[in-house]
């Protein structure tokens, strides 16, 4: 798709999602182009069904799928599957990273932090699906380095029952930091 297309299109499913992920979903990308979502198995996150955008606030409504044999529940833990946390806590930020490329943020993006999550639940293999609701709090783009930060407060809900909650999720896009030299050393050895 086209890369006006790509900021003015409201959902995603999983074949868009994975073409992102390896660079392939916009074909006219702007430089700095250089965001990615991981891509399968770690990508969390199975179908956008909405985005959307108020100035600087936004919202965003995403699904995964749960597999009974999904990779995390064959060794996390064994006699006792359960999806960690922390995968939740990732998916947030890759759907930020992602609501940002959406607004016109360039550049690679990395999870900054975020203040408190709270887990009331967990994801086992019987579950269905999980959904994420994220409150995009704040969107900017900061000019002088052309970096963009989005935080946002989400919920992680599984089946219908909150199961967690991610306060002050921060993400940002970055240009330059690319590691495109991988499994060599970066040549100006950083990054």
């Amino acid at each position: 798709m086209k890369y006006e297309e790509f900021r003015n299109q409201k959902s995603f499913g999983l074949t868009d999602l994975i073409a992102f992920s390896y660079g392939r979903l916009v074909e006219d990308p702007p430089e700095g182009f250089d965001a990615r979502l991981p891509a399968p198995p770690f990508l969390m996150v199975d179908r956008i069904l909405s985005m959307e955008s108020d100035g600087r606030r936004g919202k965003i409504i995403a699904e995964q799928d749960i597999h009974l044999d999904a990779w995390y529940f064959q060794c996390h833990m064994p006699g006792d599957p359960v999806q960690p946390g922390c995968l939740g806590v990732d998916a947030i930020w890759q759907l930020q990273g992602f609501y940002g490329v959406w607004r016109g943020g360039l550049g690679a993006g990395r999870a900054l932090g975020c203040d408190e999550v709270t887990f009331t639940g967990q994801v086992r293999p019987y579950h269905r699906v999980v959904r994420y609701e994220i409150e995009v709090r704040r969107f900017s783009s900061l000019t002088e380095s052309g970096a963009s930060v989005i935080i946002g407060d989400g919920t992680i809900s599984v089946d219908g029952e909150c199961i967690a909650e991610v306060h002050q999720a921060r993400t940002g896009l970055f240009r330059g930091i690319v590691y495109g030299d991988y499994p060599w050393p970066p040549k100006n050895g950083k990054q």
